[in-house]
């Protein structure tokens, strides 16, 4: 393999990287928004359960609102760490770029 082509193999594999940066961050932009959806659920069933006496069924679904909140943010923090690992792949690839370009 030439030097060239070494150097276009790594370029096809930073876009590759780059995608995938770009595909995880939308996918941790809905999980941000899905989760401030639970939220507003979790606030409007507190308000409900405020303003009259807490019954058995607002309670439960209280807690099953609260357990999809911790679902959807252990979810999110996992994207975060894919979105951190795919980052440090694209920075190790442009180091490897300008050395194979001879910088």
């Amino acid at each position: 393999m030439t030097a060239q082509d070494q150097t276009l193999d790594l370029l096809r594999r930073r876009v590759e990287r780059v995608a995938e940066v770009s595909a995880l961050t939308a996918k941790a932009l809905k999980l941000t928004q899905a989760l401030s959806g639970i939220e507003m659920d979790i606030l409007r069933i507190e308000l409900e359960i405020g303003r009259s006496a807490p019954s058995e069924q607002l309670v439960q679904e209280l807690h099953d609102t609260e357990d999809s909140a911790e679902t959807m943010r252990e979810a999110h923090a996992d994207c975060m760490e894919e979105i951190e690992a795919a980052e440090a792949e694209v920075a190790a690839l442009d180091q490897r770029i300008v050395a194979a370009k001879g910088g």
